[in-house]
């Protein structure tokens, strides 16, 4: 009996932990399809909520900002990302080091609320001492820019402890100036760590809230603050639409991101191997 329960528990609550996880995505899905407005009863098939969808001016719109939004600050988070990891791994002893340090995980420890409010008044400070910049686009860019840099940081300099520095010093050794190793040796053994780091960032900027409710500016709505609206006023279909095509389109990205990073790492044991053939056939002929 106590090895039957050892066998199954752990499956039994794993299967549990998923069904609380994707179950109301699930049901999501399904009543995104449903032909009427009622939320507790499927009546039909339809595709009616996808139809009204397209003509949502305000989702379509906020969609598009919420694209433009997530890329710029994914490619500035992941960018900052690498070069406040390769600083903090890299360089143990500098002033400031454990000031800087803490100013860069602090985010990952404050309240969204506290980051937007305080992002609020250092923009509205500088818009008053500058004439700029205006709250919207840029502004919310800037506040998610914080964000994913924390998290981004703590991706890359994870894969930075991993990586083996005598490939940096034989770079080195063989007349290699530091931003030539820099970008020729350690950038291309970390890629993957800073692809993983903007889909991150991407990924909480694209479905962040609150801080852009912040940082936003009058008719500037990215696509959660029009959805977050609309189930303010009550639940409309379009909304599920509108979340399940988000979700079909994070899940593509996410197996694609997996996919490549499978390839690369076949690819790179591959050649491993065939690098450590070829130095044993060299000793043997030796």
């Amino acid at each position: 009996m106590k090895k039957l329960l050892n066998r199954y528990f752990g499956k039994a609550w794993l299967a549990v932990t998923f069904l609380f996880l994707y179950l109301p995505l699930f049901f999501m899905l399904v009543f995104s399809f449903n032909n009427t407005r009622q939320d507790a009863v499927f009546t039909g098939f339809s595709l009616r909520w996808y139809e009204a969808l397209t003509r949502d001016t305000k989702i379509v719109d906020g969609f598009w900002l919420s694209v433009q939004v997530a890329t710029a600050a994914g490619v500035a988070s992941a960018v900052l990302a690498t070069f406040a990891a390769f600083v903090l791994v890299r360089y143990r002893r500098f002033a400031g080091r454990t000031l800087f340090s803490g100013m860069v995980n602090a985010p990952l420890v404050m309240p969204e609320v506290v980051i937007g409010l305080s992002l609020l008044l250092l923009m509205v400070g500088v818009q008053n001492a500058l004439g700029w910049p205006q709250r919207g686009m840029l502004t919310i860019v800037l506040g998610h820019m914080l964000l994913g840099m924390a998290y981004g940081t703590v991706v890359v300099q994870s894969r930075l402890l991993e990586m083996d520095r005598a490939i940096e010093e034989a770079a080195m050794d063989l007349g290699a100036k530091p931003f030539q190793v820099f970008f020729l040796v350690t950038l291309p053994n970390i890629l993957q760590a800073v692809l993983a780091a903007y889909l991150l960032a991407f990924t909480l900027s694209f479905d962040d809230v609150v801080i852009a409710e912040f940082l936003s500016g009058p008719g500037v709505n990215t696509l959660p603050q029009v959805i977050f609206g609309y189930a303010r006023r009550g639940i409309n279909p379009t909304i599920y639409a509108a979340a399940t095509l988000l979700i079909a389109s994070v899940t593509l990205v996410v197996i694609t991101y997996s996919v490549w990073v499978a390839r690369q790492t076949r690819k790179r044991e591959r050649e491993i191997a065939a690098a450590t053939r070829a130095e044993l056939l060299a000793l043997q002929a030796q």
